[in-house]
């Protein structure tokens, strides 16, 4: 498994890492076994790299994690969100006291007296323009109670306020093949100042696959069947903010690129990890057997250019109108 180095932490990552949402919540039931597998799977397939947050299951994905680093925790490096606890979710609650206590949480979670990473959870917007936030974010890193932060963002302008800030390592951001925009002005910006990207929903919840279709139906407890209209948090996490109907039909178009001995979804991956300025992209799993999948995306050569463009036309027609100037 190649390795990048991750922004402003220094550590070296897999370009392929595991995005632990299923394992917590949202995503439809997946038991204790089989989340464990999943991750014991990851880690057989060189992947170093590990997000999750205190939401996700109300704490259980990162309690699985904590396990998995009680095992096998060497090398590994486990980013965590907070924030998202916060009720009401206002600038106004992101207070010293509220962060550190968020973070006692994860770190009895995983397990673990520092934590190697801590996201701020999409908080709302004029957070990223509070020096008090990111005060009090510096003064734990001296508490060593994190070793480094970032930010996971929903909009680009977000995540360009987040890079001029000296102490932000990494930037997480939704980046796919039906999400360009980053591409324009957060990737470059992040290079120049030596932040990390970490690219998010790298499938679009699953629609890069290439196996849903109309008759495609999702558990109740799943938010591909209730936030398709952003009924319980930002559209843009379910299918990328794409109309259902319009990214079965434009997948179909991604699926017809995929090189022989490839699935569609390593297709999809391939293309994030070649986008200049990428550190790693954190698809999900629900089964050994897709961590494993997963994980061979980086085993891919680049895409060649008639490929890339190929994508980009996709984009182009199908796409751009329903996201482009949205997020």
């Amino acid at each position: 498994m190649q390795t990048r180095t991750l922004g402003r932490t220094g550590r070296p990552v897999s370009v392929i890492g595991l995005g632990c949402w299923q394992l917590g919540a949202d995503w439809g039931a997946v038991t204790e076994d089989d989340a464990l597998a999943v991750l014991h799977a990851a880690v057989d397939a060189g992947v170093t790299f590990f997000d999750t947050a205190d939401v996700y299951g109300d704490g259980r994905s990162e309690r699985l994690l904590g396990r998995l680093l009680a095992e096998r925790g060497d090398g590994l490096t486990v980013a965590t969100k907070a924030g998202r606890r916060a009720d009401p979710h206002v600038p106004e609650a992101f207070t010293p006291a509220a962060l550190r206590g968020w973070l006692d949480r994860s770190r009895r979670n995983l397990g673990v007296d520092t934590i190697d990473l801590v996201q701020l959870h999409c908080p709302p917007t004029p957070v990223y323009s509070e020096d008090r936030v990111f005060d009090a974010l510096d003064t734990l890193v001296e508490d060593e109670v994190i070793a480094a932060y970032g930010v996971s963002v929903e909009t680009v302008e977000e995540a360009l306020t987040a890079i001029a800030r000296p102490g932000v390592a990494t930037v997480q951001i939704i980046l796919n093949a039906f999400r360009h925009k980053p591409l324009e002005r957060v990737l470059p910006a992040a290079r120049e100042a030596g932040v990390g990207i970490v690219a998010r929903v790298p499938l679009a919840s699953g629609l890069l696959g290439g196996r849903y279709d109309a008759a495609t139906t999702f558990a109740q407890d799943d938010h591909r069947s209730y936030n398709r209209h952003g009924e319980a948090f930002d559209v843009g996490e379910t299918f990328s903010g794409v109309p259902y109907d319009v990214g079965v039909a434009a997948a179909r178009s991604i699926a017809a690129l995929t090189p022989d001995g490839a699935t569609t979804a390593q297709l999809a991956l391939r293309w994030i990890l070649d986008q200049p300025g990428v550190s790693t992209v954190i698809p999900g799993a629900r089964n050994p057997e897709q961590a494993r999948a997963n994980a061979a995306a980086a085993d891919l050569p680049a895409l060649d250019g008639h490929t890339l463009d190929a994508v980009r036309e996709v984009y182009d027609r199908d796409i751009r109108e329903h996201v482009h100037d949205r997020w």
